[in-house]
């Protein structure tokens, strides 16, 4: 039996080193570094998770967010890539009966990214900004509705890792859109 879960392991281990010896579509900068975002660069990434508590949510539920970044300027070992990202935040539950919100948010965002010498790992920080669109309705006696537009703000940390020059895996986390997410990435330049 232990050599049936060992098996994984093994053809885990002998794919990443054939990714790290093929070639990934990286460089190193100006100062050495290994990374895959540079500056030319446009990443799209994708994710579902904890969406962020807007206004009278009353607990959080779903999240999504989608986002393309192209790397702009070479800022010291990394690279500042701004873009546009768009996304929602739904929830239900809490003190009122058939409680429903919704935030669906269009923000810009800027981030740096690094590497840290480890090829397909690439590590981020940013900020975003943009507008909120809020509707929520519940039932207390009566139906309320109640629709709002506010501006947004938002701060986040994320990483991806590449398993092939195109493709890979990405977390967020942060107060940007989701609190939490997880998807995958796609490296198109």
């Amino acid at each position: 039996m232990k050599k049936i879960k060992c098996i994984p392991a093994i053809l885990l281990a002998f794919g990443l080193i054939g990714f790290s010896s093929s070639g990934f579509s990286q460089s190193r900068t100006a100062h050495g570094e290994v990374t895959p975002v540079q500056v030319g660069s446009t990443i799209v990434n994708l994710g579902i998770g904890v969406g962020a508590d807007y206004r009278t949510s009353y607990g959080t539920g779903f999240g999504f967010k989608a986002a393309a970044e192209w790397g702009i300027w070479q800022a010291g070992p990394g690279v500042i890539t701004l873009g546009p990202e768009v996304g929602g935040s739904f929830s239900n539950g809490g003190y009122y009966d058939d409680f429903r919100a919704s935030t669906i948010v269009v923000a810009g965002r800027g981030a740096w990214h690094y590497g840290w010498q480890v090829p397909g790992l690439d590590t981020y920080a940013g900020v975003s900004a943009g507008v909120g669109f809020h509707h929520y309705k519940y039932r207390n006696n009566q139906d309320y509705s109640y629709n709002e537009t506010f501006p947004y703000f938002g701060g986040f940390l994320g990483a991806s890792y590449f398993i092939s020059p195109q493709f890979g895996f990405n977390a967020e986390v942060g107060y940007d859109i989701t609190n939490f997410q997880v998807g995958v990435v796609f490296k198109l330049q």
